[in-house]
Order: C-alpha cells, then sequence, then structure tokens
C-alpha cells in the first residue's frame, strides 16, 4: 500500500509540475482576440482556492463536524494573533514568486524555464545552512556545483538562439532570467523560513497553509490595485478568463498541497525522479506542441547535469558496518 502511494505521489508531483509549466505558458503566449488575462488577479483567485481547499481538509480532519471545524479555526487562527502574523513575511515572499513566474513563463520556454528554476535546490540550501544551521555533505556540496554548471550551460548563448528568439517569442529573454532567478531566491528563503515556523509550532500544514492564503489574498490584492488597477476598473477583475486560465489557476492553487502530500509519501530520491520527468517531458513538449524551442547540444549538456545534481542533492549514503550474526 505504502509503494502504490509512494509511486501514486510521484505521479501526481510530475503531472501537476509539467501541466502547470506548459499551461502556463500557452496561456501567456497564446494569441486571441479580447485583453489578455491580468497574471496578478489569477495569483489572487489561486490563494483564495488553496484557502477553500485547505478548510475542507481541515473538515475532512475534523470528522466533517462544522463545529469542531469552527472550533479549530477560531483556536489556531483568530485567538493566535501572534502566530498568523509570522507567516505574513513568507506568504509575502510566496506572492512576488507566484507573480514571478507568470513574468518568467511569459518571456521563457517552458524547457528553459523548468532547467532554471532547479536553481532554487541551491538557494534553499543556503538558507538552510544560515538560518537553520543545517549541515551539507560532500555529496550535496557536490551537487550545488554541478547544478550552478548545468543552469550556466543552459542559459549559455547559441549561434541560432537570437533568431529563434525573435521568430518564436515576443518577449525578453533577460527579463524572464531575471524573474525565474528572483523567483530562486524569493523560494529558497520563503520555503525554509516557513520550515522554521512548523518545526516551532504544533499547528497543522492545512492550517498553516490558511493563513498563507490569507495574507497572500491580501498582498496580491494589493498588487492588483497598484498595477492593474486601470484595467481591473475598465475591463473588469476577471477579464480574458477562459477554460485554459481557470485550469492554471487550479493548477498553481494545489501546487503547494500536492507538494505537502508527496513530502508525506515520498523520499528525497523520487522527488528527484519526478523533477527529472517533468524536465525530460517540458522539454519534448514545449519542441513537439508548442514548437517555441529549438534544443541545442549545450542545453541537452545542462539539463543532464541539472537533472544529475538533483538526484546527487537527494543521495544519503548508508554507512557500511559489519554485518553482525545472530
Amino acid at each position: 500500500m505504502s509503494a502504490n502511494l509512494k509511486y501514486l505521489s510521484l505521479g501526481i508531483l510530475v503531472f501537476q509540475t509539467t501541466s502547470l509549466v506548459l499551461t502556463m505558458r500557452y496561456s501567456r503566449t497564446l494569441k486571441e482576440e479580447g485583453p489578455r488575462y491580468l497574471s496578478s488577479t489569477a495569483v489572487v483567485v489561486a490563494e483564495l482556492l488553496k484557502i477553500m481547499a485547505c478548510i475542507l481538509l481541515v473538515y475532512k480532519d475534523s470528522k466533517c463536524s462544522l463545529r469542531t471545524l469552527n472550533r479549530i479555526l477560531h483556536d489556531e487562527i483568530l485567538n493566535k494573533p501572534m502566530e498568523t502574523l509570522k507567516l505574513a513575511i513568507p506568504s509575502g515572499i510566496y506572492t512576488l514568486q507566484n507573480n514571478l513566474l507568470y513574468v518568467a513563463l511569459s518571456n521563457l520556454d517552458a524547457a528553459t524555464y523548468q532547467v532554471t528554476y532547479q536553481l532554487k535546490i541551491l538557494t534553499t540550501a543556503l538558507f538552510s545552512v544560515s538560518m537553520l544551521s543545517k549541515k551539507l555533505g560532500v555529496y550535496q556540496w557536490l551537487s550545488l556545483v554541478i547544478l550552478m554548471t548545468g543552469v550556466a550551460f543552459v542559459q549559455w548563448p547559441s549561434d541560432s538562439q537570437e533568431l529563434d528568439s525573435k521568430e518564436l517569442s515576443a518577449g525578453s529573454q533577460f527579463v524572464g532570467l531575471m524573474a525565474v532567478l528572483t523567483a530562486c531566491f524569493s523560494s529558497g528563503f520563503a520555503g525554509v523560513y516557513f520550515e522554521k515556523i512548523l518545526k516551532e509550532t504544533k499547528q497543522s500544514v492545512w492550517i498553516r497553509n490558511i493563513q498563507l492564503g490569507f495574507f497572500g489574498s491580501i498582498f496580491g490584492l494589493m498588487g492588483v490595485y497598484i498595477y492593474d488597477g486601470e484595467l481591473v476598473s475598465k475591463n473588469g477583475f476577471f477579464q480574458g478568463y477562459n477554460r485554459l486560465t481557470w485550469i492554471v489557476v487550479i493548477l498553481q492553487a494545489l501546487g503547494g498541497l500536492v507538494i505537502a502530500a508527496v513530502i508525506k509519501y515520498a523520499d528525497n530520491i523520487l522527488k528527484g525522479f519526478a523533477t527529472s520527468l517533468s524536465i525530460i517531458l517540458s522539454t519534448l513538449i514545449s519542441y513537439f506542441w508548442l514548437q517555441d524551442f529549438v534544443p541545442t547540444s549545450v542545453f541537452f549538456l545542462g539539463a543532464i547535469l541539472v537533472i544529475t545534481a538533483t538526484f546527487l542533492y537527494g543521495y544519503d549514503p548508508k554507512p557500511t558496518g559489519n554485518p553482525t550474526k545472530a
């Protein structure tokens, strides 16, 4: 049963990661009549859906009792304002990160984005060492060096890259690269900060996600007002929304919940395997379906190095000992 749950969680993670990147990229580059949907509003809607999903999970854990659900939400959130306020910092950073991912995928093809975004392993490791006093092993430090080398190869300019980018993408590769790099740093810091909060308290992950979603919605609405206020007042909050937009929003809302479930059932090796599969699938679909990416030998070398680094970072060598006879 546990093995089935492991591989089920692996499949769900691969599907969620790959489909989110590809559908988000497709939705941001699809040419259609009328105004395009605003990414800032999509981030807010995703946060609201995440809150609803977490409330349903808490309701399930409370044996489907509305009275118990109300008591838990009141005791854990309203009666603990300082604990709730701790989530404001990572929530604001996550909101920034989610907006940056839309910017990145509006300007980078899905394959390049997928590989480059694995730099979040590096930033998470560095913040873990500085904030949580974690100690990294030799294999982990080696994997970080390989990771940086691989990403550098992926971003290495080729002779045809400039022509391809002019023909296949109207966006700026530099803007996309800066967005994904900033998202990597924000992801690393917010993830480690959130881990630190979880270790200091006994609140459930679902309650913490409700608190994150609450502040995320507030920060997201502030972003909508500041950057897209005029467009919203002119064409409405849900301007440009279609079936594809809702798929992107739902996939983004479920992303954090899927990862939480995977952490429960899968190990680092399986997570690395899921990441590798997602990179390969994104590359193939980006080339054959979206047709916005032409892979080069340097890209393949960089992708292989990044996949190797992902596996190596999660590798936990077991100490060999002399077997004892019973």
